[in-house]
């Protein structure tokens, strides 16, 4: 958030400090030892984080790590929106968001309850923030990236740190991947286990840098795009998973909402799309190990059970 670290790439070390910074807001979410057809499975309850979705984290770590301010603007699909608005509200920060026009209301709702002020811009997120970053800069106003800064990358790494330590037995983990902000703190914060990053056929931002040696510009088309739809990796995650690797899986938007549903029929969890794409891998057979964890990173949608 702070030009100082804008091209910072984070470490281990910043994932141990942004876990015992953010740890009196943040829940420390519980993990699911359980199988699927006879194979044994963790899963990390991540959805059940305050504000539903894991970004509360690195919003929390980023306003608390970085310069103090009384105001912030970021740009989001949804969840990182509401994961840095009640982050402020929190610490008696001022929030602006901006967010497309398309934003699911199940994100709407209770991003506009937290009281920050939202403004609706463009199709897609990467309108969105080109809209806050301009009025980041013409107001003087810090500008929180939802992926590309390295306080959220380490705050989100806090995920990683919780399951090596709740889980230990766990030797793969598996995240969904959109501007590659989780899955590069997750492989910070897994202590040497296995990373693997699920990506939708549509959204295929890591796999599209992982292939040019650089975050390259992609499309966004998938059932999990509201999440899930950088049209590019961001430079910090990218700088992390180049010099710590992690496994790349690609998975249906046809093989989501059937793991979207298994989830709901096994474990009566209700997901948004994106945080099923870790189980569709594993259910595809895309996912190594003999006892592998699945975060499940989110649960803004709405959710009609059809009996």
């Amino acid at each position: 958030m702070s030009p100082k670290t804008a091209h910072a790439v984070p470490t281990a070390t910043d994932v141990r400090a942004a876990a015992e910074r953010i740890a009196p807001h943040a829940r420390r979410t519980p993990v699911l030892h359980t199988e699927v057809d006879g194979r044994p499975l963790t899963l990390k309850l991540e959805h059940l984080q305050r504000t539903g979705a894991f970004k509360l984290r690195g919003a929390l770590n980023a306003l608390m790590g970085g310069p103090e301010t009384d105001r912030v603007i970021t740009a989001s699909g949804g969840n990182h929106g509401l994961g840095v608005a009640t982050a402020a509200r929190l610490l008696g920060v001022h929030a602006t968001v901006y967010v497309p026009e398309t934003v699911p209301q199940a994100k709407a709702a209770p991003l506009a309850a937290t009281g920050a002020e939202i403004i609706r811009v463009g199709e897609h997120y990467a309108e969105a923030a080109e809209a806050a970053k301009a009025r980041s800069e013409s107001e003087n106003v810090p500008y929180l990236h939802a992926f590309d800064d390295p306080l959220v990358v380490a705050g989100q790494g806090t995920i990683g740190l919780e399951i090596a330590a709740d889980a230990p037995e766990c030797d793969t983990i598996a995240v969904a991947v959109g501007g590659g902000g989780l899955v590069a703190g997750v492989r910070l914060g897994a202590q040497g286990r296995q990373v693997v990053g699920a990506e939708p056929e549509g959204c295929q931002s890591m796999h599209a840098a992982l292939a040019a040696g650089h975050p390259v510009e992609g499309t966004v088309d998938s059932v999990a795009s509201s999440a899930l739809g950088a049209a590019s990796l961001g430079r910090v995650p990218f700088e992390v998973l180049r010099e710590h690797p992690v496994t790349p899986a690609l998975v249906s938007d046809t093989e989501i909402l059937r793991a979207q549903d298994l989830l709901w029929e096994e474990f009566r969890i209700a997901t948004e799309p994106a945080a099923a794409v870790p189980f569709a891998a594993w259910l595809a057979g895309r996912v190594p190990g003999e006892r592998p964890c699945l975060v499940i990173c989110g649960a803004n949608a709405q959710w009609q059970r059809v009996d």
